[in-house]
């Protein structure tokens, strides 16, 4: 249809919107009736207009989609209205915020409709829940800069300056205060979100954790039940659990005032089978030893990015929080510890790593105000600032170290000699901490035992290198695996997958050939509640995607 009339069409169906504010026992209130307010229409953008191309692709270039409208939007009302007509008309919706999802579950054939919620970032301050209101467009950097600019506070979310609060928050959240202040979703008061009834109508649900809301469950399935699961997200509130006070700045975590920064790395050529193994024992031995949430290193998040040897050098980067005592000496101790029995000569980075561009000017950690670190390691980012990119990505949390037979596959995979592809790499992230002080069905996010994650990842540009990438990536990871049918169990060594990395593979017999199906490497034991609130506020599976929770059969 030409743009105007879907406008028009958009403008046309009628929604329903939250009643607001929350009572005085804190339990939100909901609007079932259809809401009087009218906003302006949806800015509906067909295939004949030229913004199209720009609106129907996210940061992964492999998955581009052909929908017959993007409807941006500004307002739950307005989603509401858009939700209403695909419903109506039986039409596939999805929902793009930052655009960082990894696999094709907004843009795909199916999907007719896609909700843009890009102008929808508004970050502010609602003293009727008191709380901070986030609304769902929003990406993180702004979240951030508005959060302590002008309140001094922050949420412990993601590094990716441009990644979406929609998805990110929904599927747990992980950043680099995690160890210090736990995951963003254990700051999380209250989310708002748009659902489709049994009966096709749609109502927007206010959800808090407050034991009294009768919509207490909505609130926790996004607490780590994923994005694209029960309704779509216009807002968040945020504010930390027991905070004293009625004042907004006592109602986050503070950030340090100045971080200290790091980045080391080791040359392929002097780094033998021996020195890798060592290296990347030390580091995960490291975390082991220091996981508990009150241990004092959890002033310290480290990243250890395993390149493939055509990169030509694996590498190290790390951020202490500098507002705790001998900040400079828990940096040493803790590359001390990383680099102990390791010969290879440690120097600076000089090639991309993962994510990360070159930070030669790390190489002797550099103290900087926290503001401007987040912004560094944010948009330094040579992948998220690559427009013709595709990637294909895995993950898995490790509760134990490396076992010796999982240290020589690492080194084989990494150093094989028929790829060559210098963006091929596994990256070792911190976790525990302050994040493992949250017991696993608290939240829907359940990995409280991870003491670090990883995040396999490869990208391309000519699709005649798909096949290869996508294939070493299987092949590396199976192969890690091999031992519990080519995926990371829950056991006492390993713990699943983090949804927020979403990776179809998982549901794939022919790869996952262990009997833990994809849903329980996402969830574990939480995975039957979040079927339940699929029932009660999605009961005819109108959103929905490739790794979607299911209805209970």
């Amino acid at each position: 249809m030409a743009a105007g009339a879907a406008a028009a069409g958009a403008a046309a169906v009628g929604g329903t919107v939250a009643a607001g504010a929350a009572t005085a026992a804190g339990s939100a209130a909901v609007a079932n009736a259809p809401s009087t307010a009218r906003s302006a229409a949806p800015v509906a953008v067909t295939p004949g207009d030229r913004r199209y191309l720009d609106l129907v692709r996210g940061w992964n270039q492999r998955w581009v989609g052909a929908p017959e409208a993007v409807y941006v939007v500004r307002s739950a009302a307005e989603v509401a209205r858009v939700v209403q007509l695909a419903a109506d008309r039986g039409k596939r919706l999805t929902v793009r915020g930052g655009g960082h999802c990894w696999e094709d579950f907004v843009f795909n054939p199916e999907v007719d409709v896609v909700v843009d919620m890009s102008e929808m970032a508004a970050v502010r301050y609602d003293p009727g829940l008191h709380a901070f209101s986030v609304e769902g467009g929003a990406r993180l950097l702004d979240v951030y800069e508005r959060l302590y600019r002008m309140w001094g506070v922050t949420i412990p979310a993601g590094t990716c300056y441009s990644v979406g609060v929609g998805g990110h928050v929904s599927g747990g959240g992980w950043g680099m205060l995690l160890r210090r202040d736990g995951l963003v979703v254990d700051h999380l008061y209250a989310v708002e979100v748009v659902v489709v009834g049994a009966s096709g109508k749609v109502r927007t649900v206010v959800a808090t954790r407050e034991k009294n809301d009768p919509n207490r469950e909505l609130w926790w399935a996004h607490t780590g039940g994923g994005g694209g699961n029960f309704g779509v997200v216009t807002r968040y509130w945020f504010r930390s659990p027991g905070r004293p006070g009625r004042r907004p700045e006592s109602l986050l975590p503070q950030p340090p005032a100045e971080v200290l920064i790091s980045a080391a790395s080791w040359a392929w050529d002097d780094l033998g089978e021996a020195d890798f193994v060592r290296l990347v024992k030390n580091f995960a031995n490291w975390h082991v030893a220091h996981g508990e949430p009150d241990d004092p290193r959890t002033a310290i998040c480290s990243l250890l990015s395993l390149n493939h040897r055509s990169n030509g050098a694996v590498g190290i980067v790390t951020q202490v929080d500098a507002s705790v005592r001998d900040a400079e000496g828990l940096h040493a101790e803790f590359m001390a510890a990383v680099t102990k029995g390791v010969r290879a000569r440690t120097g600076p980075v000089t090639t991309q790593m993962g994510e990360f561009a070159a930070m030669p000017e790390f190489a002797q950690p550099q103290r900087l105000p926290w503001m401007q670190a987040t912004q560094y390691i944010g948009t330094a980012n040579a992948t998220t600032n690559n427009p013709t990119l595709k990637g294909d990505f895995k993950s898995a949390y490790m509760r134990a170290s490396f076992p010796e037979r999982h240290l020589r596959v690492l080194y084989e995979h990494l150093s094989r000699g028929d790829l060559d592809n210098p963006t091929a790499s596994l990256m070792l992230s911190s976790h525990g901490g302050r994040a493992n002080a949250v017991p696993a069905n608290a939240t829907a996010f359940p990995h409280r035992s991870a003491l670090f994650k990883m995040a396999w990842m490869i990208w391309w540009t000519d699709p005649a290198d798909e096949a290869r990438s996508v294939g070493w990536l299987r092949e590396f990871y199976e192969d890690l695996y091999a031992d519990t049918g080519g995926v990371p169990v829950p056991n006492g060594v390993t713990d699943g997958c983090y949804v927020n990395y979403p990776d179809v593979d998982l549901g794939d017999a022919r790869r996952n050939t262990s009997a833990v199906p994809w849903h329980e490497l996402y969830y574990k034991g939480n995975y039957a509640r979040l079927q339940q609130v699929k029932k009660a506020y999605d009961p005819k599976d109108f959103f929905r995607h490739r790794q979607s929770v299911r209805l209970p059969s």
